[in-house]
């Protein structure tokens, strides 16, 4: 999906979401809030909103001219444009659908509001979220442990960069890429093909040994830029060069010793398999 974005599940049904960080609102697809009230699937979620939205048009509804769009990903994986609505729109929107999912539908979407404000307050809580999704896909606890260790380094490293300019997301995506090749060898896109990959996340798809290197190669990166005074793209640019060097010599090192590769093309589903 797109930047901060998120599938969310609704019994089992996907629902499309982005939480909007200065406003602290989320903002839900329509059609498939529409197609969950109606029992429909997307195609029909969006053929009964397409008839709802001219009907609501016509009487004169702020719901239809507050209603705004948002690129989210569409069911054929590319970015398209897509009516959006808050909480609050969602909630008298469900007053113009009858529907008996309405008064479950009314309670979830309470719910996950209350999680957005609860982990703000406390971390721990989102933590714990992590903790429980991962054992429930079925990864080891000591890979868990690693996993969680990554997201806490990945933060220090992506806050420093932005102390150090970096604000768009593409530039993130770039250091990261150079980061990775930096000490793997491999492009994000490289690495992900060996593991055969498409949009899943790569660091769930490491093993143990390459979540430790990936993180000596980003805590590195982010202690060399902290020494630095300087800013900007190119000064962070040789900071995290110079960090992944660190982590492929390591790599390189553990290597020899081992006469082991240490990066691997197994994925998510191979490493649970080996630690079931």
């Amino acid at each position: 999906m797109g930047e901060n974005s998120e599938l969310k599940l609704f019994e089992d049904k996907k629902i499309r979401a982005k939480w909007d960080e200065k406003k602290e609102k989320w903002y839900f697809s329509v059609v498939d809030i529409v197609a969950i009230l109606t029992d429909n699937d997307y195609q029909g979620g969006r053929k009964y909103w397409k008839t709802l939205k001219m009907r609501l048009n016509k009487e004169g509804s702020e719901l239809v001219t507050n209603c705004y769009q948002l690129k989210m990903e569409a069911y054929d994986g590319k970015l398209r444009d897509t009516d959006v609505m808050t909480t609050e729109q969602i909630l008298r929107l469900i007053q113009s659908i009858p529907s008996k999912k309405a008064e479950p539908l009314k309670l979830w979407l309470a719910q996950v509001g209350k999680e957005r404000i609860d982990e703000a307050y406390d971390p721990e809580i989102t933590i714990n979220r992590a903790l429980d999704t991962y054992r429930k896909k079925g990864y080891s606890e000591e890979w868990i442990n690693q996993r969680l260790k990554t997201i806490d380094i990945r933060k220090e490293f992506t806050d420093e960069l932005k102390e150090k300019g970096i604000e768009k997301s593409k530039d993130f995506a770039i250091l990261t890429n150079i980061l990775t090749q930096a000490w793997s060898g491999y492009s994000v896109k490289e690495y992900k093909k060996l593991k055969g990959l498409k949009k899943e996340n790569l660091r769930d798809n490491m093993t143990n040994m390459e979540l430790v290197l990936n993180m000596l190669a980003e805590t590195s990166s982010t202690e060399i830029s902290k020494s630095k005074n300087s800013k900007g793209f190119k000064e962070v640019e040789d900071s995290v060069k110079k960090g992944g060097n660190i982590a492929k010599i390591a790599k390189e090192q553990l290597e020899k010793e081992t006469g082991k590769k240490v990066i691997s093309d197994k994925n998510a589903k191979e490493i649970r398999k080996l630690n079931s």
